[in-house]
């Protein structure tokens, strides 16, 4: 059972990316009155998103070996730099990219920014639950 927890979160992580910055937020855009009221709405999904990106990526980084070992299990050991690098991407979009957004600090290049490493995280939440998905090496026949 335990054994699919790293797949669970991985898959947690990339599907509430890809529900909220792909699905969600445009729809925003296209019901809400005005653009402004839709920007409010989309800034404060994706403040919530950023916290269910870390909670995921610890938890991932946190089970990613056995207790009392020092070892990673196979699927962390090539994981870690996706689980890492997006938890980095989440934290710089919150609190680096997002801050000039909301100020409208030329918004145009900012926007931009923000969506090319939010697609960044998505790319790497992708490729941890891709890496939690690998079969274990077989066992030898004996």
């Amino acid at each position: 059972m335990t054994a699919r927890f790293p797949a669970l979160f991985a898959a947690l992580w990339w599907g509430s990316l890809g529900a909220i910055g792909f699905l969600a937020v445009p729809l925003l855009f296209v019901h809400l009155p005005t653009p402004a009221m839709a920007g409010a709405m989309a800034a404060r999904l994706f403040a919530a998103q950023t916290w269910v990106s870390v909670a995921c990526g610890m938890l991932l980084l946190l089970i990613s070996r056995p207790k009392g070992d020092v070892t990673l299990y196979p699927w962390a050991r090539s994981a870690t730099f996706f689980i890492v690098a997006g938890l980095l991407l989440a934290l710089l979009v919150q609190f680096g990219v997002a801050p000039r957004i909301v100020a409208r600090q030329d918004l145009r290049l900012w926007h931009s920014v923000g969506t090319l490493m939010y697609a960044l995280q998505w790319g790497c939440a992708l490729a941890t639950l891709w890496h939690t998905l690998r079969a274990p090496a077989a066992a030898p026949v004996v």
